[in-house]
């Protein structure tokens, strides 16, 4: 959207701002002080600890898995392997096994973020550089990149909607965004000191949201409105 000179007495509509409902936690897991990215897979959540990525049934809170394999970004999942940031690479992981099958260039080389997978694409966070990227995860090429005016921690799609979380100082929210100009659309304002690192959607009604040196994994209701 551009804005035309001259005109007064006109501001840009604010975003609405709900205060976000976190209706359970999961975690600290042993072995686990810090929480990175965030995945679901229909029926268990995933998270990267550093050095393995973990498994839980989100009904119970109990271990289902881990994984030898180092996680510190984003996570993410096809329907039938899962994706992780490690370092500079995104490696594509058989979560029976922990093999990994194929691996690509990070796009932000180090610098990434969130991930998520959607429209037979990766989606890819940048931190510091305000920006998701959509990858093809065959190759690592950058398809397209959508501006942020925050920075990008965790990211998720879910009924067509983009969602990313942010995490500056003490404030942190999830928030909805046009995927096409990377407008704000809502937010979702977290308790002051309570981070999202990596975010995921359960596909219906609620977000699982890294907590970042805490230990923990949040679920977030996700607001409900009418949808066709």
């Amino acid at each position: 959207m551009t804005r035309t000179r001259g005109r007064t007495g006109k501001t840009k509509p604010q975003a609405p701002v709900h205060a976000a409902e976190i209706v359970r936690e999961y975690g600290p897991f042993a072995g686990a002080d810090h929480i990175a990215g965030v995945t679901h897979d229909g029926h268990r959540v995933w998270a990267a600890a550093g050095s393995k990525l973990l498994a839980f049934d989100p009904e119970t809170g109990q271990l289902a898995g881990t994984l030898d394999h180092a996680g510190d970004a984003g996570t993410a999942f096809d329907g039938t392997h899962l994706y992780q940031i490690a370092d500079a690479r995104i490696d594509k992981i058989d979560p029976a096994t922990g093999d990994v099958v194929a691996s690509i260039p990070a796009p932000g080389h180090g610098r990434d973020s969130g991930l998520a997978w959607a429209e037979g694409s990766l989606w890819v966070g940048q931190y510091r550089d305000r920006k998701i990227h959509q990858i093809d995860p065959g190759t690592g090429a950058i398809l397209r990149s959508i501006e942020s005016n925050r920075f990008v921690t965790g990211v998720t799609w879910v009924d067509g909607e983009l969602w990313h979380g942010t995490w500056e100082g003490d404030e942190s929210d999830i928030r909805r965004i046009d995927p096409e100009s990377g407008a704000v659309l809502e937010r979702l304002e977290m308790p002051r000191g309570t981070g999202v690192s990596g975010l995921e959607s359960d596909g219906a009604d609620l977000f699982y949201a890294g907590g970042g040196g805490s230990g923990k994994v949040r679920a977030v209701r996700r607001p409900k409105r009418e949808r066709p």
